[in-house]
């Protein structure tokens, strides 16, 4: 095989990884969850049962926060003032908690997973 064609090919495998991949993600249903004064808003989230969901956690606050959750199996700290996303499910039906490691009192929310 040529030089040329080696490379056409590797480019039309890079192009149909990207298309599939933003196909993919195109149905993800987004949520939208904001730290402020390390309290999450809102406080629960509702989400349809066995559906990847993307959530898209806010730190409005201007120091770090991490959102924890042993049920659902994540952990990740969010710096002040930014934002960063978590990928959860697809989940049964049930409720799952979870809080900020840094201010546990305060901090915490729970997923409920609906039918």
């Amino acid at each position: 095989m040529t030089r040329i064609i080696r490379y056409y090919l590797r480019f039309a495998l890079a192009t149909l990884c990207i298309l599939l991949a933003q196909t993919s993600m195109a149905g993800t249903p987004v949520i939208e969850l904001r730290i402020k004064d390390h309290l999450f808003f809102p406080e629960t989230l509702e989400i349809p049962a066995d559906t990847k969901v993307k959530l898209l956690v806010i730190n409005e606050d201007p120091t770090p926060e991490e959102f924890e959750s042993y049920e659902l199996n994540r952990e990740k700290v969010i710096p002040g003032n930014r934002k960063t996303v978590i990928f959860i499910g697809p989940l049964p039906q049930g409720e799952y908690p979870f809080f900020g490691e840094f201010y546990p009192k305060t901090a915490q929310g729970k997923v409920v997973v609906t039918p």
